[in-house]
């Protein structure tokens, strides 16, 4: 028994047209997430992921900027996927200071 379109299967996928590579909705998402201010989980190709929120982006890199850390710019091809960090919302006490009044890594 022979499945339905095996014996024609060239031409029996002429009127479909394959889906898009790019939908263009990159730029809507980023912006966004930029505009909330939405915490954001980035996977780099190398495996590490970097939490921060969005501040700009172009057509090769963003900006992840992050509390207590060095803003980051990560070229788009160095990116794994970005996703939303849902699961964490910014600790209005923030980390513990040090006894002295100074922040725990004391680099200010």
């Amino acid at each position: 028994m022979a499945f339905r379109g095996s014996n024609n299967d060239a031409n029996s996928r002429k009127g479909k047209s394959l889906p898009p590579d790019d939908t263009h909705q990159e730029a809507a998402y980023l912006k966004m997430l930029g505009e909330k201010q939405c915490p954001v989980r980035i996977k780099l190709m190398d495996g590490d992921i970097v939490r921060g929120w969005i501040e700009y982006y172009d057509r090769r890199m963003v900006r992840l900027t992050r509390e207590g850390a060095p803003n980051l710019f990560i070229f788009k091809h160095e990116i794994a996927y970005i996703a939303e960090d849902t699961g964490r919302k910014a600790r209005p006490d923030g980390p513990a200071p040090a006894k002295n009044g100074n922040s725990a890594s004391g680099s200010e």
